[in-house]
């Protein structure tokens, strides 16, 4: 069992799918954890659903679009626990069911600045506080199957995922010489509610199209990622960066 006992932790979409998976499986590890996102009241979820179980965390509430908000954040993180030493950037949008004429700009503005802008401010404090700390840590984005292969009718969504996934190659080239390292996980279909609007968004079918893609026959359950994300967080992955690891039964294999 991965332990991470005294770990500070930032989770970024902290409040529901698999960012708040993945909150609870860091501080079942023994961490303390930091949740952050947008809506306020699913972090306070999150928040009792840790320490119902004896865990430590805390949330802030933040627009990973916004860099002051993101600066601030990574502040209150190493303010309260006196360090970073993992983040988890999993916060994002959804953006399927269209042709790529069929976008219009705010759509795709809406889907990079999340998807992609937003991690990438998130990184930019979060490894800046692990340089001002001496080095070392660990940053696991939260990519996509989209950021691996190309995604029918969901060309802005691919696009800025395949921008994670590029954002993750090369932060790990230029931060292992300081001890840290980054890496992303690649979901399919997971069952969170980003999957339901994604349903919703591509129509009658969708089902069909995502489980005829995925050898395994099933969606994938957030806590999947979660073990991923801690995995490659955690010690027993101290010589693994840059990689961008499929969680999708099968899907990027074909």
């Amino acid at each position: 069992m991965v332990r991470l006992l005294d770990k500070s932790v930032l989770v970024t979409g902290g409040g529901t799918g698999i960012g708040q998976a993945v909150a609870l499986a860091f501080a079942a590890a023994g961490a303390r954890v930091a949740v952050s996102g947008r809506r306020a009241e699913p972090l306070a979820e999150t928040v009792a659903l840790i320490e119902s179980g004896g865990g430590r965390a805390f949330a802030v509430p933040t627009d990973v679009t916004d860099e002051s908000e993101v600066a601030a954040l990574v502040r209150e993180v190493v303010e309260r626990h006196g360090r970073l030493d993992i983040a988890c950037n999993s916060a994002g949008v959804p953006g399927s069911g269209r042709k790529l004429h069929e976008f219009g700009l705010d759509d795709w503005r809406r889907i990079a600045d999340t998807n992609l802008q937003g991690v990438w401010l998130s990184m930019k404090y979060e490894i800046q506080a692990m340089l001002e700390q001496g080095g070392g840590g660990a940053v696991v984005n939260v990519a996509s199957i989209a950021g691996l292969v190309g995604y029918l009718n969901a060309a802005p969504y691919t696009a800025a995922k395949h921008g994670v996934v590029g954002l993750t190659r090369n932060s790990a080239i230029d931060y292992g010489p300081q001890g840290i390292r980054v890496n992303a996980v690649c979901p399919g279909p997971v069952l969170t509610p980003m999957l339901e609007q994604a349903r919703r968004d591509r129509g009658p079918g969708a089902d069909e199209f995502y489980l005829r893609n995925i050898p395994l026959g099933r969606f994938c359950r957030p806590e999947e990622v979660a073990a991923a994300v801690l995995w490659l967080a955690s010690d027993e992955a101290s010589y693994i960066t840059g990689q961008a690891l499929g969680v999708d039964g099968g899907w990027t294999a074909q």
